[in-house]
């Protein structure tokens, strides 16, 4: 079942909308005019662990429940979506707050990931305090879905048709889970790259999805978190519009995992195990 969520899904019921309107003035070709835009919204949210404040994201206000229990596992809070025994998201004046309730031990585990933290847009180790936290290594990918590389330009064909925020906005981000030979079947926005990908690992956890079915594609640079959060899902390829880093390079190489850059309509390169991405004689004609 197809899982591609409206933008607004759940913005206006928490109160809080995922764009605006905008009166703008506008110049092209050395013409003027006034007209409405549709703006992004980035809304502070809070993730609240058993009454502790951890960390404040600035987030698209939409899938905040599924964005919770992504966070929560690519960030080794809990290891498993069950360790999540409650979430309730609440409105407040200021922002949003995310309160999870989760086993008393995984709490106090989280003693040394540092708390009260504020993660911007870009921020993709908010949630580090030391060097050791920043850079984890997760366990080695096993398996993984093998991807011609005709499958993965027909995802990337589909995949601005899906972007529905993008598409009013222009300042948006997404990740896209793709099964080969179905296409693209859940996808999520948000401002921040890594948001969009935790939402769409939270998306893909609840509705019992295994995410090494399939593969991700995303719209922004393949930086270290992106790596390390495809890889803890256990999913075998990423794929992104833009460049890795070299650490997200070699962090890909240590976990098996299957990195690809620049992935347009006519071109993409593999930066490591090229195994899963197959090409056929068939697809470069």
């Amino acid at each position: 079942m197809l899982d591609l969520a409206a933008p607004e899904s759940s913005a206006w019921e928490l109160g809080w909308p995922s764009y605006r309107q905008c009166p703008v003035e506008r110049w092209q070709g050395g013409r003027h005019s006034v007209q409405q835009d549709y703006i992004a919204e980035e809304v502070p949210v809070s993730l609240v662990y058993n009454g502790v404040p951890h960390v404040v994201m600035l987030a698209t206000p939409t899938n905040l429940e599924e964005f919770a229990l992504g966070f929560s596992i690519t960030e080794d809070i809990v290891r498993h979506p069950a360790e999540i025994l409650s979430t309730r998201v609440y409105n407040r004046k200021d922002g949003i707050e995310v309160r999870l309730k989760i086993p008393e031990q995984r709490r106090q585990g989280m003693a040394d990931k540092g708390h009260n933290l504020t993660g911007r847009t870009g921020c993709g180790l908010c949630g580090a305090s030391t060097l050791q936290q920043a850079v984890r290594h997760p366990e080695p990918v096993s398996g993984g879905a093998s991807v011609t590389s005709a499958e993965l330009l027909s995802a990337l064909d589909e995949l601005t048709q899906h972007q529905q925020l993008n598409r009013l906005t222009g300042a948006v981000h997404a990740a896209a889970w793709v099964l080969p030979g179905r296409g693209i079947q859940t996808i999520r926005e948000d401002v921040g790259r890594h948001n969009a990908l935790d939402k769409l690992i939270g998306a893909l956890l609840r509705t019992g999805r295994n995410p090494a079915d399939g593969f991700v594609i995303v719209t922004s640079r393949a930086s270290y978190e992106m790596v390390q959060k495809t890889a803890v899902a256990g999913i075998g390829l990423l794929a992104a519009i833009s460049a890795p880093t070299g650490l997200a390079i070699r962090l890909a190489e240590e976990t098996g995992l299957t990195l690809v850059g620049f992935a347009r309509e006519d071109r993409h390169v593999v930066y490591s195990h090229s195994h899963r991405l197959i090409h056929r004689e068939a697809d470069l004609v």
